[in-house]
C-alpha cells in the first residue's frame, strides 16, 4: 500500500475537512479574537488529523503487507485465511470474514467436485474390470477357432486391450502413490515381459528385437514401469518405416548415481521443432497426424507423468529420418532403496 494512493483515496475527506476549517476561520472573524487562536485552531485539527490518518496507514499497511508475505510462501494460496492474524482495525476483520467465506464455499464446491470426479473414476475403473471379461472370452474362442480371420480378429483385440490398459493407467496417474510398490526389479524380466505382451505385433510388422546388457537391478514399481515401457515399444512400432527392416534396441548402463534404460528404434524420426512438445497432452505432431497412424497424443504424456510419480526422469533424442532414442533414468538414492 502507497501513501500517495492511500491520501488520494482520503481526497473526500481532506476536502470536507479543509471547508470545514475555511468556515471555522470565516466565522471567527466576526469576533474579536486574536490572530493566535485563529491560527491555533486550524493547525491543531489538521495536525491531529493528519495523527490519525498516518496511524490508520501504517496499521493497514503492515496488515496488507502480512497477507502478501504470507501469500508468496505459501503454495496453496486459499490456506492464507487460516494464517491471518486478527487484524485491529474494522476493515481488516470485514475483509477476514468475507475471505473465510469464500474460503468455505471454495472447499465445499471442491469437495463436491472431488466427490464426483471419485465417482467417475471408481465407475471407469469398474468398467474397465468388466470388459477385461469378454475380453478374455473372446480370445478364448477365437485360441479354439484359428483362422485368417480369427488372427486378423484376434490383432484388433490386442489393440482394444492396449487402449483399456492406457485408460485404466490413466484414471489411476494422479494417485500413483495409492497402487505402487517400490522393490528391486531385473531390467531384463521388465524387459522380456514386455516383449512378450507385444509378441504377436512385433512379429506381424517384422520388428527385430536387440536386447543387451540388462542384468542390471532398479528399484522401481514393477507393474507401472512395464506400462511405460510398454508405450515406447508401441511407439516405436507405429512410427516405423515402411521401407526398411525395423528394429529396437533396449540396453541399459549403470553409473555411480543411476540406471539408464535405452530405448532406441530406427523409425521416422521426430521434426527437431516437435521434440520439445512430445510429451504435451494431446500433441499428436506431424507423424501422428499422418492418415494411417491415428495417434491420440496421450501415451508419451501418460509416460511423463507417471515417470514424475515414480522419480524416474524421461528424456528423448530424435533426428527425423534416423530414429528415436528414449532414455529412463533410474536414481540410486536411499529414499529410492528404502
Amino acid at each position: 500500500m502507497r501513501l500517495k494512493n492511500f491520501l488520494k483515496d482520503k481526497r473526500l475527506t481532506i476536502s470536507l475537512l479543509v471547508f470545514g476549517i475555511v468556515t471555522i476561520e470565516i466565522f471567527l472573524t466576526i469576533y474579536p479574537i486574536g490572530n493566535f487562536i485563529k491560527i491555533y485552531i486550524p493547525i491543531v485539527i489538521l495536525g491531529l488529523y493528519f495523527i490519525s490518518i498516518m496511524v490508520e496507514y501504517f496499521r493497514k499497511k503492515a496488515f496488507y503487507q502480512k497477507i502478501n508475505q504470507t501469500l508468496n510462501q505459501l503454495e496453496e494460496k486459499y490456506l492464507v485465511t487460516e494464517l491471518i492474524k486478527e487484524p485491529n482495525f474494522i476493515e481488516g476483520k470485514e475483509l477476514k470474514e468475507v475471505l473465510q467465506e469464500i474460503n468455505k464455499s471454495m472447499l465445499e464446491h471442491v469437495n463436491q467436485y472431488k466427490y464426483l470426479t471419485e465417482d467417475y473414476k471408481e465407475y471407469i475403473e469398474l468398467w474397465i474390470h468388466e470388459i477385461k471379461l469378454p475380453l478374455a472370452a473372446s480370445k478364448l474362442i477365437i485360441e479354439n477357432n484359428k483362422n485368417t480371420i480369427t488372427k486378423n480378429i484376434d490383432e484388433e483385440l490386442d489393440k482394444v486391450e492396449n487402449y483399456i490398459e492406457q485408460a485404466l493407467f490413466y484414471a489411476r496417474s494422479n494417485t500413483v502413490e495409492k497402487d505402487y510398490y517400490i522393490k528391486k526389479c531385473l531390467v531384463r524380466e521388465i524387459v522380456n515381459e514386455c516383449i512378450k505382451k507385444n509378441k504377436n505385433m512385433l512379429i506381424q510388422e517384422k520388428i527385430s528385437i536387440k536386447l543387451h546388457d540388462l542384468e542390471i537391478e532398479v528399484n522401481t514399481d514393477n507393474k507401472w514401469i512395464i506400462f511405460i515401457l510398454n508405450q515406447l515399444i508401441q511407439n516405436s512400432v507405429k512410427y516405423r518405416k515402411q521401407e526398411e527392416n525395423s528394429e529396437i534396441e533396449i540396453y541399459a548402463t549403470q553409473g555411480k548415481e543411476n540406471v539408464i534404460l535405452y530405448i532406441r528404434d530406427n523409425g521416422m524420426g521426430i521434426k527437431k521443432g516437435e521434440i520439445t512438445r512430445v510429451f504435451e497432452k494431446g500433441f499428436t505432431g506431424t507423424n501422428g497426424r499422418l492418415l494411417n497412424k491415428k495417434s491420440t497424443g496421450i501415451g508419451l504424456y501418460l509416460c511423463k507423468k507417471l515417470c514424475m510419480k515414480l522419480g524416474i526422469a524421461i528424456e528423448l533424442n530424435s533426428v527425423q529420418e534416423e530414429g528415436t532414442e528414449i532414455r529412463l533414468v533410474f536414481p540410486k538414492s536411499s529414499y529410492m532403496n528404502i
